[in-house]
């Protein structure tokens, strides 16, 4: 493939990535009206978000899997037709009145989105050289600093016309996305000729949902007795027993959909206790806000500006480290990264109640973060998998990083809660986090070097490396 065509791919990718991106980023402001319109409470709208977490962990694995059997291009277009099917589905529920139709849009949507990253992901590894892939991962991740940076300004213009405007925006972005895709992905099967994994795919989303649906119910006021209630103890421990039976299946499976053998490799399993610890601390970027009304004393419209030092350090870090990845090597750019987002985590934690020292903490955040989520993760699984594993490895980034923001935010809103949401209890969520950075330090260091990490597969082994086929 030329240097013209990857970039025309390249594009196609970037575009479909950030319109799943954007999603997320513009409907907080819809949020308001979606609650006046349908008379919901604050439970009920927090499923506006559950719902569609849910359906992106579970089409994650899926979609990626499917990826390798189906291939590519077939699988990015699906994954897009159902993100624009459901856009359409929650916009016409602001028409029928009915909150379960908003719902079920979300849910579609979700389901596509969560196939859109992953795939994006496997076709950079399929069709870029080595020395050109952490660059197009580090462009690729920086979408969604972008999102978050443009997203509520579109969603404040476009709520003007109605917020269903918000979702029908998707359906143009998507023809347009569809037509591109079909014409420059590749479209070769990956995968060798077998069964999908049923068995697996179900337990793995009884395993998802059941922890979803425990978490959204635990009362943060009153933590404790909420964790031990029946509303929330059934479902975590039916969680905790599907977790335990979809390592047995999958352990007899022949293409798995979670495929737990990855975790033997040294490298990945690492870089998935990394990803987990990336999303706790991602989770924690939505309480920032909050942290600022009480420290701060500004008024809660004002205290989502506070969110911009982040956002913009996360979108010049992103491709920034995609670029180091190929010069300095995942280790060396992931320790960076931990240190930073834990010394911008303490600072917050320490000296919350200064504007200057809040926007600093928010730049070392965003920087640190930058160096966790998307590229560096990535770079390390594409570099310890074959194109056959690819997409499925991928997916598995994208499941630890959802499980590990949906852990976060309940520990965090849960330590703040401790202390009646004062400065001092998000002082002390956010020095929590501080700490658990501190401790990625131990992993990130079990990382293999830069030397080791660019041999051949060969060479690796005999350096006492494990083969990126093992």
């Amino acid at each position: 493939m030329t240097p013209r065509n990857r970039n025309q791919l390249l594009a196609v990718l970037f575009v479909g990535v950030l319109m799943g991106a954007l999603d997320i980023a513009i409907v907080g402001p819809a949020l308001p009206a979606m609650q006046a319109q349908f008379g919901l409470d604050s439970r009920d709208v927090s499923w506006i978000f559950s719902v569609y977490v849910l359906a992106n962990l579970i089409g994650t694995p899926l979609m990626a899997k499917l990826s390798d059997f189906f291939g590519r291009r077939a699988i990015y277009i699906l994954d897009v037709s159902l993100f624009a099917i459901g856009s359409l589905v929650v916009a016409s529920s602001q028409g029928l009145g009915l909150f379960w139709v908003l719902l079920l849009g979300r849910a579609i949507q979700g389901f596509g989105a969560g196939g859109i990253f992953p795939v994006a992901s496997a076709v950079i590894g399929d069709t870029f050289p080595p020395e050109k892939r952490g660059g197009a991962l580090g462009l690729i991740g920086a979408v969604f600093g972008m999102a978050f940076l443009i997203g509520p300004i579109i969603g404040g213009v476009l709520l003007g016309f109605g917020w269903q405007w918000l979702f029908l925006i998707n359906l143009p972005i998507a023809a347009v996305v569809i037509g591109l895709a079909w014409r420059l992905l590749p479209h070769t099967r990956v995968a060798g000729v077998g069964g999908f994994d049923w068995a697996g795919m179900l337990t793995l989303a009884l395993a998802l949902g059941s922890l979803a649906y425990g978490l959204n119910e635990i009362d943060t006021t009153r933590f404790w007795t909420s964790l031990t209630s029946v509303d929330v103890l059934p479902w975590l421990a039916l969680s905790v027993l599907a977790w335990a039976a979809l390592i047995v299946i999958e352990q007899r499976a022949d293409h798995p959909v979670f495929p737990t053998h990855l975790f033997g490799r040294r490298q990945l399993a690492l870089g998935y206790t990394l990803t987990a610890g990336a999303g706790l601390g991602e989770a924690s970027l939505v309480f920032i806000p909050s942290l600022a009304v009480v420290a701060l004393g500004v008024h809660a419209a004002e205290a989502s500006y506070l969110l911009l030092p982040v956002v913009l350090a996360m979108a010049v870090g992103s491709p920034l480290a995609g670029r180091l990845l190929d010069r300095l090597g995942s280790r060396t750019v992931i320790l960076t990264g931990i240190s930073v987002m834990s010394l911008g985590m303490l600072l917050l934690s320490q000296a919350s109640e200064s504007l200057p020292a809040f926007i600093g903490a928010g730049v070392l955040i965003g920087l640190g973060m930058s160096a966790l989520l998307g590229a560096p993760i990535r770079y390390v699984t594409l570099n310890e998998t074959t194109p056959q594993e690819r997409s499925s490895a991928q997916g598995l980034v994208a499941v630890f990083t959802s499980l590990g923001q949906l852990v976060g935010s309940a520990v965090v809103g849960a330590v703040a809660a401790s202390a009646a949401g004062t400065t001092a209890g998000y002082d002390a969520a956010f020095g929590l986090i501080g700490v658990l950075g501190v401790m990625l330090l131990a992993p990130a260091v079990l990382l293999k070097s830069r030397l080791v990490e660019q041999l051949p597969a060969a060479a690796r082994e005999a350096a006492g490396g494990q083969p990126s086929h093992a």
